[in-house]
């Protein structure tokens, strides 16, 4: 048990779930502001492991561990957060006007599950905030990528026009963009994972790239697979890669999270709201598995970004191996604290180490077998 879990975390969970997240968020911020303080962080958490530097999409990463969009919703801490250790971070979802999001409570923690059900709804203060707090940056030790979506109020049809909108607002900010329309918590934005709504977006976007920055698009857990089969084509053509996978709203998945936790907690856990997605240990599974599957039906040329209940370096090896060139941590960072994006690289260089591999890359997609060629058109 590392010490942020002895004497910090029982503090942090005794508050709101939110509550407890912005304590967290000044406290980086208040760091930030203190070099002294921001060069003790480094010193404590940041670690540098040749062997996990690797290349995606034209970027290169000091390390494939990265933080989730969601945890700095207005760009206010990127300054900070590579100190932790990650190597790359993403900020957001920024929306091109800003919104309060849905009304509080709007996070609930289910410890028993190791698993987040959030409702937020896209709070942020907007793509001209964020633009001004990211020009005050003065240094970029780790890719920046910035995940963009949707006013709650927009109408679909405008979709295109108003994520090119919020990507130029922030273009010379980001090193890589995030389409976000995976969210279930903006009523009606999953559909804009269909096909031909998606790729309006992605071509409105590719138009107003001049620098022909990474885009890549993040999918819901709960995309069937003939879903995948028919917009994997199109995101090869209009796209740099995929993040797999936002949060789940499956009713049954939920349900079997909500009942391990009564079995576990010995009474009926009721979150004190209806709907949201659901983060953590509940959705490991669903989203390796989605790595699993695009990686297998592009024949691994399409770059993929694994995220969804990694808590420890075995964790993220099962994505890598599933096809992961890069993994990132949200609800893990917030049950296991600061020191878990250092302690995930290290036992990543171990894990290589054992198994005789020199690079990160030499990994990615490595539980399919030679069988498995990308440059190979997958049947």
């Amino acid at each position: 048990m590392t010490l942020y879990e002895q004497t910090l975390k029982p503090l942090l969970f005794s508050l709101d779930a939110e509550t407890a997240h912005e304590w967290g968020t000044r406290a980086l911020a208040l760091a930030n502001s203190f070099p002294p303080a921001r060069f003790l962080v480094q010193a404590l958490y940041a670690d540098n492991t040749p062997e996990m530097k690797t290349t995606v999409a034209g970027l290169r990463f000091p390390n494939p561990v990265g933080l989730a969009a969601g945890f700095d919703k207005d760009c206010r801490l990127a300054g900070i957060l590579p100190a932790l250790g990650f190597g790359f971070i993403e900020l957001g979802t920024i929306t091109l006007d800003a919104q309060p999001g849905n009304p509080r409570p709007r996070i609930f923690r289910v410890p028993e599950t190791e698993a987040l059900i959030n409702r937020l709804g896209f709070n942020n203060a907007g793509a001209e905030a964020a633009r001004n707090h990211l020009r005050s940056l003065r240094s970029r030790p780790v890719p920046i990528g910035i995940n963009i979506g949707l006013n709650k109020d927009a109408p679909q049809r405008e979709a295109p026009e108003r994520y090119a909108k919020t990507f130029m607002h922030l273009y010379t900010h980001g090193d890589y963009f995030v389409v976000n329309v995976s969210s279930p918590n903006t009523e009606g934005l999953r559909r804009l994972q269909e096909k031909h709504k998606l790729e309006r977006i992605l071509l409105a976007l590719q138009e107003k790239n001049g620098d022909r920055k990474p885009i890549f698009v993040k999918l819901a857990p709960d995309l069937p697979v003939d879903a995948l089969e028919e917009l994997l084509p199109m995101l090869e053509e209009n796209a740099a890669g995929v993040i797999c996978a936002n949060t789940t709203n499956s009713p049954e998945r939920k349900a079997d999270m909500l009942e391990e936790a009564q079995r576990l907690r010995g009474r009926p856990v009721h979150p004190p709201f209806q709907g949201g997605g659901v983060s953590g240990r509940p959705v490991e599974d669903p989203s390796t598995a989605m790595i699993r599957e695009v990686y297998r039906l592009t024949g691994g040329r399409l770059p993929i970004i694994g995220v969804g209940g990694i808590f420890d370096a075995a964790g993220a090896y099962r994505k890598i191996r599933a096809g992961a060139s890069l993994v990132q941590l949200y609800t893990g960072f917030i049950y296991r604290g600061p020191s878990l994006p250092s302690s995930i690289v290290r036992g990543l260089a171990a894990l290589l180490k054992s198994h005789d591999l020199s690079s990160i890359s030499e990994a990615v997609g490595l539980s399919h077998g030679p069988q498995l060629d990308p440059n190979r058109t997958p049947s």
